[in-house]
């Protein structure tokens, strides 16, 4: 499946970090907020199921598929569950906090909206802003009240740190985004190669209830947060084929797999493959490996 790192799984990958208690509560969601030093030096390049914002004391290469930026001055970052990114320290003098929460959280009692919709959280927005001394005096108040807050027995210490995240995203909302974006100079190599990974990430297939997600060019062009024809023209240019044709190519390797050495029967194989009737999955079969499924099955008896 396509790998999206969720709040349990950045818990275990930050085990040693101070964290103070959680806030996950049913019809509440889930809050946290940490300080920086003891966190992972490198972040790997993934998406994730919660938002996180980051005041950033310390320098450093914030990745995307297509573009990067040098951080060397404070900056405060937004990331959501849909764009993918990784973070590089270039030294160990990592300072400043982050917080991270669920849409529920935050939307909890208000008319926000949809946060992945808002101009901080947004594909295709610029969630990184450098910060003046004044701005980062403002944000790091912010995040001292949430860490003072979240330790407390107030009764209403949730509407108060969902209060301190407002007022934060609403700080932030008057300050001028970073512009300083820089492409990669081999950009088609690496939107390429970050495409290969994460349609290997899919397979293998453990259950015909473990479906495949994506499907198509523009599922994985949405994963990788970039435009379907930028994936496309990468992919043909890197590899000689087109984004399709490696999709195809890696479901008929997976198909063949299954029915070799499975006892999976043929619909089963094509809602794993994540193909909604048999006989699209057969045809399918067919036009790229030149033979039936089931050709291939008694092959190997």
């Amino acid at each position: 499946m396509e790998s999206k790192e969720t709040i349990q799984g950045f818990y275990l990958r930050n085990a040693s970090v101070e964290r103070p208690e959680a806030v996950t509560t049913p019809g509440v969601g889930h809050f946290n907020v940490f300080t920086r030093e003891s966190c992972s030096l490198l972040t790997p390049y993934s998406r994730r199921d919660y938002y996180k914002i980051s005041l950033i004391i310390g320098k450093g290469k914030l990745h995307y598929a297509d573009k990067w930026i040098y951080v060397d001055r404070p900056a405060l970052l937004f990331s959501n569950p849909v764009v993918p990114y990784s973070w590089e320290a270039d030294d160990e003098d990592q300072t400043g906090w982050f917080c991270l929460f669920t849409d529920q959280f935050l939307q909890n009692g208000t008319r926000l909206g949809n946060l992945q919709d808002s101009q901080l959280f947004k594909i295709g927005g610029t969630p990184m802003f450098f910060v003046d001394e004044e701005q980062q005096k403002t944000i790091s108040d912010l995040f001292t009240k949430m860490m003072t807050e979240i330790e407390s027995e107030y009764m209403h210490k949730y509407d108060m740190l969902r209060a301190c995240l407002h007022l934060m995203i609403h700080e932030t909302m008057k300050m001028h985004p970073a512009e300083n974006f820089e492409p990669y100079q081999n950009a088609s190599q690496r939107v390429a190669s970050l495409f290969m990974e994460l349609l290997e990430r899919q397979f293998p297939i453990d259950s015909p209830e473990a479906f495949l997600k994506l499907k198509t060019p523009n599922d994985y062009a949405q994963s990788l947060s970039i435009h379907v024809n930028s994936l496309n023209r990468s992919v043909k240019e890197m590899t000689g084929k087109t984004t399709s044709q490696q999709i195809a190519s890696r479901i008929v390797q997976e198909a063949t797999a299954l029915l070799k050495h499975t006892d999976w029967n043929i619909s089963e194989i094509a809602y794993g493959l994540g193909f909604e009737e048999p006989a699209y999955f057969t045809n399918f079969f067919k036009k790229q490996a030149g033979m039936a499924p089931n050709a291939i099955r008694i092959a190997v008896v």
